[in-house]
């Protein structure tokens, strides 16, 4: 029989409390327990970044991440991101510069790019680098650091919010 724990957090701004495998991922918990798919599974290694989520305000791995890792730390997922629309100036950006094509690796994305543009206003190495985690097949990354650097600036210039 598995080994169970209880863990307790907040997830997109409201309490979860839940008892939970000890090996189960934070990715496979979002998307089969609590039905949140936004959180994609790639490559389950923590290579591809689709997995990202916000912890703590931080972008990072929800397949490298145990579910118990994240007891008494605040998580928000691609929904709780756009629900409280932090991110619907990038979402749109990304429209406009079709930065998204088959759209699977765009929350892990905008969940690295959310974690830059809040501690910076980024130059486009700096934006290469931090996308550097994750993969992208279709978009070639120069619509997305289009993108970025388009949002990075508005807000910058006060544009946002």
């Amino acid at each position: 029989m598995p080994e169970l724990h209880d863990i307790a957090f907040t997830l997109n701004g409201k309490p979860i409390t839940a008892r939970v495998e000890a090996r189960q991922h934070l990715a496979d918990f979002l998307r089969q327990a609590l039905q949140l798919t936004g959180t994609h599974i790639g490559c389950e290694h923590g290579v591809c970044g689709a997995c990202n989520v916000m912890i703590d305000g931080r972008s990072a791995r929800g397949c490298l991440t145990l579910a118990v890792q994240a007891d008494g730390s605040e998580v928000e997922t691609i929904e709780g991101l756009t629900e409280r629309e932090a991110i619907a100036d990038l979402q749109q950006e990304f429209v406009a510069r079709n930065a998204l094509q088959c759209g699977y690796c765009t929350p892990g994305v905008l969940a690295t790019a959310t974690e830059l543009l809040g501690r910076c206003t980024p130059t486009r190495a700096e934006i290469r680098d931090a996308l550097s985690g994750n993969y992208c097949r279709c978009t070639g990354y120069q619509a997305i650091v289009d993108a970025i650097e388009t949002v990075s600036r508005r807000r910058a210039d006060g544009a946002h919010e």
